[in-house]
């Protein structure tokens, strides 16, 4: 099951619900429960545990059902306020002379829960932070630090191809990718041209490599 930019996860159909790609489902959370949407289903799904290097007997959380016209309206209600809470959590942060910045939010489908996703260069002390940013949004926090590839796919943008950036549109995993990529194609190793719009190595050095 997918939510909000690359967050996904596996879950446990045990109510036996006839589930189809592109169905939203309410699926357990701590606390309360989440809505998202169905990616796979059937038996590519523990091939895809297994590349994720899940262990064998792994417990997970459950789909409860197919999801209402209220949990709809109730997520929708809550993703309206991921926007103005993100501008509020980065003034939050530079009150407290934090070194980090705070790139998106995201509401969990019930509206008990927040994600705060993070960029920072060296490691943050945001114990102060996490207290106000719960009494100031009333919601349990939760931090959780990206890198330079997710924060581009999150903003978006045209690569140097003319067509709109991968980790924009379809890539959901990122692989690590090094110059031994560029020297086996017999790429010119100019730096400016390898880097994509995050800075780091372009994803697509990786695709004709084999």
């Amino acid at each position: 099951v997918q939510f909000k930019n690359t967050r996904k996860g596996y879950f446990l159909n045990d109510n036996q619900l006839d589930l189809a790609k592109g169905d939203i489902v309410a699926v357990e959370a701590s606390p309360g429960h989440d809505i998202g949407t169905v990616t796979l289903t059937g038996s590519l799904v523990p091939l895809q545990m297994k590349k994720a290097q899940l262990k064998p007997g792994t417990e997970l959380k459950r789909i409860y059902r197919k999801a209402r016209p209220a949990d709809i309206d109730k997520w929708d209600e809550a993703r309206g306020r991921e926007n103005a809470t993100m501008i509020q959590s980065r003034q939050i942060a530079k009150e407290l002379e934090l070194d980090m910045k705070i790139g998106d939010v995201e509401y969990q489908g019930d509206g008990n829960k927040a994600i705060f996703y993070y960029i920072a260069d060296e490691r943050v002390d945001f114990r102060q932070l996490i207290k106000d940013l719960a009494a100031a949004f009333h919601v349990r926090i939760e931090m959780k630090q990206i890198g330079a590839r997710q924060e581009a796919g999150r903003i978006g943008g045209t690569g140097p191809c003319g067509r709109e950036l991968c980790c924009a549109t379809w890539m959901k995993n990122f692989s690590s990718v090094s110059t031994t990529a560029a020297r086996i194609q017999d790429i010119s190793l100019n730096p400016t041209k390898l880097a994509g719009m995050c800075a780091k190595l372009k994803c697509c050095l990786n695709y004709e490599v084999d």
